[in-house]
């Protein structure tokens, strides 16, 4: 763990040279926006041979910010050539990591794995080949602990937050995260407040996953965490599913189609407009939603 640290705080230190010399081109974190419009783009790979592809879809869909997976085996030259272009056309891209056994302490190495390879990747980027944020994605509600000790669970959950949103903010970059729609409906070990508004106020970005697939029942159930992020001063993105479901065709727009997606997403945007946090939509995810497209639904 002091090998982690050690090496951290050194790229920490290189990346802080880089902004006093004016290299930085992210300016700390972000103040709530309208109209932004993000995707998750897992499977990174796809970067290697289809940049421009991939760039040119999310422009004509109107994305200005992606969500990108790190993943070790891409080369950094495929990272730097897909941020740069993305740059070109208007969008932002987020480096992204993340899974349920994130919020176990004894899982802490793969956040110093993520936050290393961000740090080493930032400090040898031209400005325009960087990433202007973090996202992650840990939803320890997956994991047994949820429900055999979930007080247990929580607390591990917020410790290695605290962590992640510390290192993180050594890179200058804002973190984000997903949360579950129902998160507020727990509280705290301490009962001080629910696990989503303390979740809020940790990170400067939010995606809400209200996946639902009409604008009503999107809206009613990001509408409680949207609230808390108003009174945190914090920005929320709603969160939409493209994928198909065994939760019930309720759950995404696989069935709809893209056409009646934008439109309700829309409405959303509308019924959201008087939350100070909202700050736009993001689709789940960009291979679903780009074949959802291509197949005319």
């Amino acid at each position: 763990m002091k090998k982690h640290a050690l090496r951290f705080l050194t790229l920490c230190l290189a990346c802080g040279l880089l902004m006093l010399t004016g290299m930085s081109v992210h300016p700390g974190p972000a103040k709530a926006q309208s109209h932004l419009k993000a995707t998750w783009l897992w499977h990174t790979s796809m970067i290697q041979s289809s940049a421009d592809d991939i760039i040119g879809f999310a422009s004509r869909q109107g994305v200005n910010l992606i969500y990108l997976q790190m993943n070790q085996d891409v080369r950094p030259e495929h990272y730097r050539k897909f941020i740069r272009l993305a740059g070109e056309n208007g969008i932002q891209v987020h480096v992204l990591g993340g899974a349920s056994n994130w919020a176990l302490e004894s899982e802490r190495h793969r956040i110093d794995t993520f936050l290393n390879w961000t740090a080493e990747y930032q400090a040898a980027a031209a400005p325009e080949e960087r990433f202007t944020g973090i996202h992650v994605d840990i939803e320890p509600h997956t994991l047994p602990q949820w429900k055999t000790d979930r007080d247990w669970l929580v607390e591990q959950w917020q410790s290695n937050v605290r962590y992640l949103v510390s290192r993180a903010h050594c890179l200058d970059l804002p973190v984000g995260a997903d949360i579950t729609f129902w998160l507020h409906t727990y509280s705290l070990p301490d009962q001080s407040m629910t696990i989503s508004r303390w979740m809020i106020g940790q990170f400067d970005q939010i995606a809400i996953m209200a996946y639902r697939d009409t604008a009503a029942n999107i809206y009613n159930l990001a509408a409680a965490e949207l609230k808390e992020a108003d009174a945190l001063g914090k920005e929320a993105l709603i969160a939409v599913e493209t994928k198909s479901s065994n939760e019930g065709e309720f759950i995404t727009f696989y069935e709809e189609g893209v056409s009646f997606m934008e439109e309700q997403l829309l409405k959303v945007d509308a019924m959201a407009g008087s939350h100070s946090s909202f700050s736009g939509v993001a689709i789940h995810e960009y291979r679903s939603w780009r074949a959802l497209y291509e197949s005319g639904r």
